[in-house]
C-alpha cells in the first residue's frame, strides 16, 4: 500500500472534475477510467469548484457533521429534509430537525445560484 493511501481525504465531484480537466490538458489522452470519471463529474457536479469549496467550508463549521458527511452533502445538495435523512440513513448518527434545517439553509444559499 502506498503511504499516501492511508491519508485518504474525501474530494467533491467538482474537485474531481477540475483535477481531471487539468490532467486532460497536460496529456494527449486520458485513460479509459479517467474519461469515465470526467464524464460522470461533468454530468453530476452541480456547483463550480469555488462555490463547492465555500459550501464545504461553511458545512464544516457544523460540529455534528463529520468530513465525509460534509462532502456527501456538497455533492448531493439535498433540497428536502427527506434528502438529508437519506444521507444519514446508514449512519449511527441521528440528527434532529434543527440540524436538518441548518444543513438545508446552508445548502440553499449555494444551490439557488445554480437555478
Amino acid at each position: 500500500m502506498n503511504p499516501d493511501e492511508s491519508q485518504a481525504k474525501p474530494v467533491s465531484i467538482s474537485e474531481v472534475k477540475n483535477i481531471l480537466k487539468k490532467i486532460s490538458k497536460e496529456r494527449e489522452e486520458l485513460i479509459y477510467e479517467q474519461k469515465i470519471a470526467l464524464e460522470h463529474a461533468q454530468k453530476f457536479a452541480k456547483l463550480s469548484l469555488k462555490k463547492t469549496e465555500e459550501l464545504i467550508k461553511e458545512l464544516s463549521k457544523l460540529d455534528f457533521l463529520r468530513e465525509n458527511h460534509v462532502y456527501k452533502i456538497a455533492d448531493i445538495l439535498p433540497k428536502t429534509p427527506d434528502d438529508v435523512k437519506t444521507i444519514f440513513a446508514k449512519e449511527r448518527l441521528s440528527i434532529g430537525e434543527k440540524e436538518i434545517k441548518n444543513i438545508l439553509d446552508i445548502v440553499g444559499k449555494y444551490s439557488i445560484d445554480q437555478q
